[in-house]
């Protein structure tokens, strides 16, 4: 592959570049193991990710009103854990929302 480049190497250059090709192709080869590459996984889950915020904020609105009008501790405590959760989807959506097109 380097002897395409018209100019002699040194030994230790040689070494060093086989030494880069090698970890470059394990690099692939673990990519290919995992299925794909991590944007492209992350494209692979992008429908989901705007129902599941929906869904979640849904279910804490409910839950919130249902805790505040009704003697519902439960109810406030299961929106105390939904709310976080139903915030770090949301603000994964918008990180996502906010990149680039092409880095989808």
């Amino acid at each position: 592959m380097h002897e395409d480049l018209g100019a002699r190497l040194s030994l230790r250059d040689r070494l060093v570049l086989k030494h880069i090709e090698s970890e470059m192709r394990r690099d692939r080869r673990r990519n290919r193991t995992a299925g794909t590459t991590p944007a492209a996984r992350s494209r692979g889950r992008d429908p989901w990710l705007p129902l599941a915020v929906a869904l979640c904020g849904a279910a804490s609105v409910f839950l919130l009103v249902v805790g505040v009008l009704g003697a519902g501790r439960a109810a406030l405590w299961a929106f105390a854990v939904l709310w976080p959760v139903t915030l770090l989807q949301a603000f994964r959506l918008l990180g996502r929302w906010s990149r680039p097109h092409a880095d989808r």
